[in-house]
């Protein structure tokens, strides 16, 4: 059993992504062609934000933005340290300083009730993670932001395709930061990203931002970075919008399923809990287990592969651990004490599901 099975979705797309690659290979435009533009027409449509700025990957998306927003050295950003190192790894290398504010324990998502205490007159934004696929507490995030005159910047990254509140996660904020990383829901066969904002200015800031800080051919306007996203990308991506609402669904429906067979057989789990108002497209499908080696082990002897979506918050990594001096964050290190992330992607069988499960069920005893 593959942990993300991507043979199975190619299988089934295979004749689309074939062709629109060919289209490419054609034409010859291998950066900045005609799909560039299609993709991201598309993704505004999907999303509802005005503007849909192609990207590298979902890291360079975070960094073109805070660039966008003219970070300055000594400025912080308030995230969550329980997330893959790239969130706080962008707000360092563009001369920030990340601000670690804990999470919920039940969502795994960094908790807006903290969010305002750790607001000092050098924050200059707001940056949640959609962590395992289910959006943070926007609508409060939005509002503290506004009272204090902060820009949010959703890191997306595991996101694309949940909603909140009827909107689309990315378009709820003044970014949206999203990874076309190949396990992502939405991804590609390589690196990209995408960036939404309905902010005219930030947007044409972030194109410029993406290629060199050019506003046109030799004229740099702006400190700018190498961020573009390769045509072949953009096509792979479009390719799989064919059946990304059915994925969508299913991915939705196996997560429900996961929910009702685990507390069926092993109703002493600790489950990721998903607030009302929203739901989660579970890039990863991720429990709380104790004696998590031991587990693994189990798992892995039953031929379930299992992965840890993140077994050391960042305020407790080496190259980050000089941030977090005030910020304890008991939740966050509790968490990466005891998350699992089991087998998920939209071709998971229901077969596949009740081994899984079966087999989960007797690690824990």
């Amino acid at each position: 059993m593959d942990f993300i099975d991507l043979k199975s979705q190619y299988a089934a797309l295979r004749d689309n992504i074939n062709a629109r690659i060919q289209r490419v290979l054609d034409h010859g435009q291998y950066i900045m062609g005609p799909e560039v533009k299609e993709m991201e027409a598309a993704l505004s449509a999907y999303t509802g934000a005005r503007h849909s700025i192609s990207v590298a990957s979902g890291t360079e998306a975070l960094l073109i933005c805070l660039m966008a927003l003219e970070l300055r050295p000594g400025d912080e950003v308030i995230t969550s340290p329980f997330t893959f190192a790239a969130t706080a790894e962008m707000i360092v290398l563009a001369g920030g300083v990340p601000v670690f504010v804990d999470i919920e324990p039940g969502t795994a998502n960094l908790d807006a009730t903290l969010v305002e205490a750790a607001i000092t007159p050098r924050t200059r934004a707001i940056m949640p993670v959609s962590l395992y696929g289910q959006v943070a507490d926007m609508d409060a995030l939005n509002a503290i932001a506004g009272r204090h005159g902060l820009a949010v910047i959703e890191d997306a990254a595991q996101s694309f395709g949940a909603t909140y509140q009827g909107r689309k996660s990315g378009n709820l904020s003044t970014f949206g930061c999203t990874s076309f990383f190949p396990s992502k829901p939405l991804g590609c066969y390589g690196d990209g990203g995408a960036i939404f904002t309905s902010d005219d200015a930030l947007a044409q800031a972030c194109r410029e931002i993406r290629t060199h800080g050019q506003s046109q051919r030799y004229l740099h306007t702006r400190l700018g970075v190498g961020g573009r996203m390769d045509t072949l990308q953009c096509a792979v991506v479009l390719g799989k919008l064919e059946r990304f609402e059915w994925e969508v669904r299913r991915r939705l429906e196996l997560g429900e399923a996961y929910g009702a067979k685990l507390r069926a057989a092993a109703p002493g789990l600790q489950l990721l809990q998903v607030k009302g108002g929203r739901d989660c497209v579970w890039a990863q499908y991720t429990v709380f287990v104790d004696d998590r080696e031991a587990v693994q082990a189990r798992l892995k002897q039953a031929g379930i592969p299992t992965a840890v979506h993140y077994p050391r918050p960042l305020h407790h990594q080496p190259a980050y651990a000089r941030y977090a001096a005030a910020h304890a964050c008991p939740h966050s290190i509790a968490a990466a004490q005891r998350v699992m992330s089991l087998p998920m992607s939209a071709d998971l069988t229901e077969d596949q599901q009740d081994r899984v499960v079966s087999a989960l069920a007797q690690a824990l005893g």
